[in-house]
């Protein structure tokens, strides 16, 4: 029926990481490429992440109390610069964190039903049309 035997049963990858860094949406172009979102081409902060060589796109100047944000989708940035995503952790009370810019792309399909996520998709969505509406030259 097949050839099972020659077959990997997963892709043919040395980073033994690769399945949570997808996961978790660590897949941002790494520097020295500018740190915007392939799907929108707005810009966004970009950290490295504990994945080494990978990097993850948050949303710039946006830190929200951590309790409002949906379980795996809370990032903090450590004491080294390094971006780290919470997962299920239960927040300290007025723990503040960062959100990835992949729940908030105008782009993307939406990943959840939270109000103020989905404004601040809508607010994307019109800043990146502004990329694109320019006057005319001439």
């Amino acid at each position: 029926m097949g050839d099972n035997e020659s077959t990997s049963p997963c892709p043919d990858r040395s980073d033994g990481d690769y399945f949570q860094v997808l996961l978790e949406g660590a897949t941002a172009p790494r520097p020295p490429a500018p740190p915007e979102c392939p799907f929108c081409e707005l810009l966004q902060d970009r950290y490295a992440t504990s994945y080494t060589g990978h990097w993850v796109l948050l949303e710039p100047r946006i830190v929200v109390p951590a309790r409002t944000v949906p379980p795996r989708r809370r990032w903090i940035i450590t004491s080294t610069g390094t971006a780290m995503n919470l997962w299920d952790a239960e927040p300290l009370p007025g723990a503040k964190c960062r959100i990835p810019h992949r729940i908030v792309c105008p782009w993307l399909e939406p990943e959840d039903h939270w109000p103020w996520v989905t404004a601040l998709r809508q607010y994307n969505s019109r800043r990146s049309q502004r990329l694109f509406d320019l006057p005319d030259t001439g």
